[in-house]
């Protein structure tokens, strides 16, 4: 038995991989460049360019934009017609954006608990916290898996409700033959560094519905329009003129943001395929370890994945989740935690939430973390991370 880094023995490498990268290039630079160096570095022609493509290529009608994918999420919860009085259920297994949307809007997050083998949101369980305050679903796409679309979708046209599908994770991921984007009634995205594609920050909503559209549009642009048919005043007062209509925040995207997004889209073929197979090897490998449980997918998911979360099956282990995660970090590979349940935070407690809400979700948080996954990981990559968990298994196990 290898002793472990932590203990004083050598590490698995020499260099510290970490759990996500972007992969940004010399095309990717160049197309930004041309734009830095154009007449139009926001407000112009790329944003415009961007949001077709996204919308080509999620199969969606329409596509906006947007800062960041927070900004989509509030953007969704303003289309929606969320507000004082109405509840928005999600998941508390999640990044805090996907219930905060709600509380922005002054309405209530309520929680529902996941799968203990997708660790995706229980439509079961969305079914049982719906009230007649309920008002949208935000459901997520944890680690880029798909949820179950069409049965989150059979419920919210039962119960009247918008779905807002929260894809962070999911860009890439197909759900029965179709990509991610088009499915729900709005679908968000963020681009953030550590996601598939990137512009850096950024984010967009994808939808079908002409009138969630034009909201969307004003929702990120202060309220503020220069269509003639939105406009109380006549358009004749000159091409100077626009009014505000609504209540919306300054949530755009860059032109120079859109054009490396653009240049990323062209690469996502790429990138998918090399996740896939990283995540295929880590499947082979860890399926082999009793004291690793892996994620498992449904059969409708073709999923890019965003985050490959391994759960430790602390009974056969002599550690804890916090030993294993420092004794990985010793051996120069850098997890991270996905995610603390969203109503465990102080800001949440402040509102009234208790621990115990979702016990299949706090179950999953104490054992799981996330290990490097990204395209620009070589074999030799993949590799040592495997290593690394079979030499830390080997040293706890009971």
């Amino acid at each position: 038995m290898e002793k472990l880094a932590i203990d004083g023995g050598i590490p698995v490498r020499n260099e510290k991989i970490y759990y996500g990268r972007q992969w940004v290039d010399k095309d990717d630079v160049q197309a930004v460049s041309q734009v830095l160096t154009s007449d139009f570095i926001t407000c112009g022609p790329k944003v415009e360019e961007l949001e077709r493509v996204l919308a080509e290529q999620t199969e969606a009608k329409y596509a906006v934009a947007v800062s960041n994918g927070t900004a989509a999420l509030h953007c969704a919860c303003i289309a929606a017609g969320i507000g004082a009085g109405d509840e928005v259920i999600t998941t508390p297994l999640t990044f805090a954006a996907s219930a905060n949307c709600a509380l922005y809007c002054g309405a209530r997050p309520v929680f529902a608990d996941v799968d203990l083998l997708t660790y995706n949101i229980d439509p079961a369980s969305i079914e049982e916290h719906i009230t007649n305050k309920t008002k949208a679903v935000v459901a997520v796409d944890f680690t880029g898996q798909s949820v179950k679309i069409k049965e989150i979708r059979e419920i919210c046209d039962r119960h009247h409700l918008i779905f807002i599908e929260d894809a962070a994770h999911s860009i890439g991921t197909k759900y029965c033959g179709r990509p991610i984007g088009s499915l729900a009634d709005m679908t968000c995205f963020s681009f953030h560094p550590v996601k598939t594609v990137t512009s850096g920050e950024g984010g967009a909503i994808t939808t079908n519905c002409k009138e969630l559209y034009k909201k969307l549009t004003l929702a990120h642009t202060h309220g503020i329009t220069r269509e003639e048919n939105l406009m109380e005043e006549a358009y004749y007062q000159g091409a100077w003129y626009y009014e505000q209509i609504s209540l919306g925040f300054n949530y755009r995207m860059t032109d120079f943001q859109a054009a490396l997004l653009l240049n990323q889209l062209n690469k996502l073929g790429e990138f998918s395929a090399r996740r896939k197979e990283i995540v295929s090897k880590y499947n082979e490998a860890f399926s082999q370890i009793p004291e690793i449980i892996i994620q498992e997918e449904i059969p409708e998911s073709d999923s890019c994945r965003h985050l490959y979360i391994i759960r430790l099956d602390l009974q056969k282990l002599s550690c804890t989740r916090r030993e294993f995660f420092d004794a990985m970090s010793a051996e120069n590979i850098q997890c991270q935690v996905h995610y603390i349940p969203v109503y465990w935070f102080p800001y949440y407690k402040g509102l009234g939430y208790k621990k115990g809400l979702c016990p299949v979700a706090e179950e999953i948080y104490q054992t799981i973390m996330s290990i490097p996954l990204y395209p620009r990981m070589k074999d030799q990559d993949v590799a040592d991370v495997i290593q690394a968990v079979k030499k830390v298994v080997e040293n706890y196990r009971k």
